[in-house]
Formats: structure tokens, sequence, C-alpha cells
């Protein structure tokens, strides 16, 4: 484990990674959010899953930020407690 916090990411987040795809394009849309981190590469539209832990070694810089609110709706509902 790292000392580091973890990365906050929303959907709709543009990302700026290590390495240029293939394509030459340097800039990630997030559209798919858990233990996989969903991408689009804004250059060609391939789309790709990368592991969160790969995904946070990667990372340079946020180009935009998401939407709170929408990752917030499309999120399950937390798990209810009983009550007492």
């Amino acid at each position: 484990m790292t000392d580091r916090p973890v990365l906050r990411l929303y959907l709709g987040d543009v990302l700026r990674l290590r390495r240029a795809h293939p394509c030459g394009g340097r800039e990630w849309l997030v559209d798919r959010l858990g233990a996989d981190i969903g991408l689009r590469c804004r250059g060609c539209g391939r789309h790709v899953l990368i592991e969160r832990r790969a995904l946070e070694a990667r990372f340079v810089e946020f180009v935009e930020r998401g939407d709170p609110a929408l990752t917030a709706a499309l999120a399950p509902p937390a798990a209810e407690t009983p009550a007492p």
C-alpha cells in the first residue's frame, strides 16, 4: 500500500496520462467507475478498461473535471442498515 490519497474520479473527467495513445491522443474521458475504470480516448474514440491502481500510477493531471452530482446520481444506493 502507498501513502498517497485515493484519486477522486467523477464521470466525465478528462485526464492526461503519462504516455500517449498510439493514435497520438493524450486525453482520456472517464466513462465508467468501479474497480476497473473505463476510459475513452479523445483522439480516436477507443475504449479501454484499466485497473484503478494502474490508472493512479499513470495519472499526470486533470484537463477537465466531471460533475460530482452526476456520479452520485448513477452510483448504486448505499447498503441500508437495519434500524435498532
